[in-house]
Order: C-alpha cells, then structure tokens, then sequence
C-alpha cells in the first residue's frame, strides 16, 4: 500500500505544474468557432446554466473532475473542492478508489458527503480493477461513499507506461455490461487522458453505456505523468514517445454525441469558452481538473472559487453573443469546424 499512496502523492505533485500537459497535441477545441449574434434579444440575467446529468439537477454544466484519494493531501484536495461543488451547484469526481479497497483506512480521504451533501459525486475504479471484482463489491465501493454514479475508467496507455501497471485488458468490455445491468446506480464509461474513439463509443453503447467522461488529449497526459515518475531508462524513453498519444478532446465529445451517448468533456477544459465549445459539440457537462487543482495550491480555496466563478461566467456571456438562452440551445447553436477537427470528423 505504500507504493499505492506514494503514487497518489506523486501524481497531485506532479499535476499541480504544467510539466505534465501535451507538448503539441492540442484538445483541437481551438477549431470549433462559435457564430457572433449581433441582436441576440436576449438579458444576460435570462441566462439559464442548469442541465440534468445522471439523474441530478446542475446550477451549470460543469464538473470539478476526477483527481486523487487516497492520501492526507488528496483529502484535503476532495473535501475543499468538492465543498466548492455543492456551494455552486456542481459536479463533483473521485479518483480511482483502489486505494480505498487496498487499505481501508485510507476512506476518509474519498468521503465528501460532509462537506457536499446533495451534490452529483461520482465514483471512480479501474475496469481492469472490476474485472476481477463481484459487482457486489464495486456496489459497496460507491455506496460507502455515497455516490451516484460510478466511474469506471479505461487507462490502458498510462498502464503501459507505469512500471507498476497493468498489461492485460482482455474482458473489459464484459465488465461494462455485467456493471450496466447489475449495478444499482449509473455506469460512466471513463478515459484518463486519451480520449475516446469512434469505434470505443459504438462499443459502450452496444453493451449499454450511456454517459462517457471523454478525458481527450490535449490537457493532462498521464503516459507523461507516468514518464516523470518512471525509474528506469526504457521505461522513461516509451512515455516520452507516447506523450501526446490519443484522440483530441475536441474529436472524442462529437464521437461520442454522434453514437447516440451523453458525454461529459473532460482533457484540457480551460475556460468557459472552452466549455461553450465542448457543448456546441454535443457534451452534456464539461470537467475540469488540473486547473482547479493549480488554482486550489496556488491561493487556496478562494482562489479556486474565483476561478470557477471566472469560468461560469465567461460561458453565460458566450452563450448571451451566441444567442443561447440554454445549454439546450447552445447545443444547436451554429458554428465552424476548422482545420485538424475538421480531419478528425
């Protein structure tokens, strides 16, 4: 366990700097361009952020994405910032819960319903993790922190970078239909950091998924997290290889959209423009992690929450000049796919 809880440190440490970010593969969100209404005939008080999402009312369609549990550090990151979701109406991700499982005593760290009790949390495990795990487990797992969805994630190139991970991902197509159909709350079909294929997405939606959480390229790369941490020469050549690996945020969300799913766009999430994007593209709710991580060790909790503020509103104001009273128009709103995106789609 003590590899396990270094880990968790190491990977906080390492994303609250910018050394972890893609170096040239960009979340391609740079290529939607959204159309400029002259007379939009609306008041920027008519603005109306609110979205459902996995059976829970949002006040804005933005998530404080999966980060970190299982260290002191990681507690106080999850009970600040999930204390910040429930005060502005957000979503709110664990990190992988493994740690949870592979020493008890480490749950205090992923319990945030004392600080966000009626908020959206999700749970987070490893699909590798569930496929050797009875649905019972994985149930408890979610209900011991009062989740309302469980995330199950698929990592499989930051795996093959970590000297400690894993390197066989048989079977986990089945997890995600044995979870569908036997868990008691919602399944989210999760990458970490690279993003979601054409062919991934018509996958899930054949075995049930409905809510995938994209994670594109583009934002944090974990192939380069795992680089940074890694000890041995060759280890360290293959993540520098393989930095900007995956498919661009950008790409994932409208493969997603196009498949039928709801997608959450996570992977380089910066602004609220960002977010507008996300949106026009067909996402549900966009997340943020490593900057409100950054925000959140830079100036505290204040800081964080100015941050948040900053983000909500830039997208009530794009949404005012798209003419978008809601995200259900801003979801039709006309725009521009340009350049790399435009290859991608």
């Amino acid at each position: 366990m003590g590899d396990l809880k270094q880990r968790k440190v190491d990977h906080l440490d390492l994303c609250a700097t910018d050394a972890v970010a893609f170096r040239e593969r960009t979340t391609l969100l740079e290529n939607v361009q959204l159309i400029h209404q002259s007379l939009p005939e609306l008041a920027l008080s008519e603005i109306d952020l609110s979205v459902s999402l996995l059976g829970k009312k949002l006040r804005a369609p933005l998530l404080i994405a999966a980060m970190t549990g299982g260290s002191d550090p990681s507690a106080e990151v999850n009970h600040t910032l999930s204390a910040i979701a429930e005060s502005r109406g957000l979503g709110f991700g664990l990190g992988s819960q493994r740690a949870m499982q592979r020493s008890p005593e480490t749950a205090w760290t992923y319990e945030v319903r004392k600080h966000a009790p009626t908020t959206l949390v999700l749970g987070n495990v490893g699909v590798v993790q569930a496929r050797e795990q009875p649905t019972e487990a994985l149930a408890k797992l979610a209900a011991d922190i009062g989740a309302d969805a469980l995330c199950v994630h698929m990592n499989p190139a930051q795996e093959l970078i970590q000297a400690e991970g894993d390197r066989d991902f048989r079977g986990c197509l089945a997890v995600y239909a044995r979870l569908v159909k036997e868990l008691p709350i919602p399944v989210v079909a999760k990458e970490t950091g690279a993003g979601v294929s054409q062919q991934t997405a018509a996958q899930l939606a054949q075995v049930g998924v409905r809510v995938i959480d994209v994670s594109g390229a583009g934002g944090t790369s974990w192939v380069g997290v795992e680089a940074l941490r890694a000890q041995s020469e060759p280890t360290r050549m293959l993540g520098e290889a393989l930095w900007d690996w995956g498919v661009p945020t950008a790409a994932a969300v409208a493969y997603v959209a196009s498949a039928g799913l709801t997608p959450i766009a996570t992977g380089g999430i910066r602004s609220g423009l960002d977010v507008a994007r996300a949106i026009a593209l067909g996402a549900r709710v966009a997340g943020i992690a490593r900057p409100m991580l950054q925000a959140l060790r830079s100036g505290g909790r204040e800081a964080a929450e100015a941050y948040v503020d900053r983000v909500l509103a830039e997208l009530r104001t794009v949404m005012l000049l798209c003419g978008a009273r809601t995200i259900a128009e801003l979801q039709a709103a006309p725009k521009i796919i340009r350049g790399e995106l435009r290859d991608w789609l």
